[in-house]
């Protein structure tokens, strides 16, 4: 039989700890959360059909590079950047992939997320229990060498940070024609939708510790000169939006899988779309 050490005041071993509270309940949900995500994200993916209807462009496949026509529920060609998918890029996709537009965008902003300092902390506890909670036991052996070796890659998300704005600014694009059918200004229920849902990110985005740091974390006085006060306000907004990073990273996740749901669902004929133009 195992025994259980007692180290510094912690046991040591798996899910072993002295608190009394469910702390399993917080990395169980998390993890099976995102692991609902990543499914139904994969699926629409691997999809390649019904990303856009009327105006409305699902934010999976933005932006939208190559379009393949034939394809129900895709956008005309004049929406796409680069046109038609060209025949030298269909040689040498993978024969087990399907041709999907969404496969050429989705690592920038799921780098960004993946890389997150809050996703670090959720999917260390709830995928690798490492640990699994604060003064709990985790699964981790030896000595601990910190986000090396094969989590180097974490280092990445000052730069990732770019690209996240820079999707932020595309689906506000997206937005704007979202308001738009046949020439004419209206609105619809999808309009809403896609105009929240780069509001939502960038809420998420913006109050990013990268992004803090970014605009005023290396300074160490703001009082100091004119350029130091001028950052102040964006950096106290930015501190704000910081303290909800969590509520902010789950909301505009949700938002944003909802988002091409609801695309889809009226690009499939499924549900009506309210709005201004019929």
């Amino acid at each position: 039989m195992a025994r259980t050490i007692h180290t510094g005041g912690h046991l040591q071993g798996l899910f072993t700890t002295h608190r009394n509270d469910r702390w399993w309940v917080e990395p169980a949900w998390t993890g099976l959360g995102f692991a609902a995500f990543v499914a139904y994200s994969t699926w629409a993916a691997f999809q390649g059909a019904h990303y856009w209807v009327d105006s409305y462009l699902s934010p999976f496949y933005s932006p939208l590079l190559y379009i393949d026509p034939s394809v129900p529920g895709s956008a005309p060609v004049e929406h796409a950047w680069f046109g038609v998918w060209p025949d030298s890029l269909k040689a040498i996709w993978p024969s087990w992939l399907p041709i999907s537009p969404a496969f050429l965008i989705l690592a920038g902003p799921l780098a960004f997320r993946g890389t997150c300092y809050y996703y670090r902390k959720f999917y260390y506890r709830a995928y690798f229990s490492s640990p699994p909670g604060c003064g709990v036991g985790g699964a981790r052996k030896g000595k601990y060498r910190g986000e090396t070796a094969l989590f180097l890659f974490q280092n990445l998300h000052r730069y990732t940070l770019y690209i996240a704005i820079a999707y932020i600014g595309i689906l506000y694009y997206d937005a704007y024609h979202a308001f738009f059918r046949d020439g004419k200004f209206g609105a619809g229920v999808g309009s809403l939708i896609l105009l929240l849902n780069p509001t939502l990110l960038a809420f998420y985005t913006l109050g990013c510790h990268s992004f803090r740091h970014l605009i005023g974390g290396r300074l160490n006085c703001f009082s100091c000169d004119a350029v130091a006060q001028s950052s102040h306000g964006a950096w106290s907004g930015a501190t704000k939006l910081n303290r909800n990073h969590m509520r902010w990273a789950w909301i505009s996740l949700v938002w944003v899988g909802f988002t091409d749901f609801y695309v889809r669902m009226v690009s499939m004929g499924s549900w009506t779309d309210f709005n201004t133009w019929s």
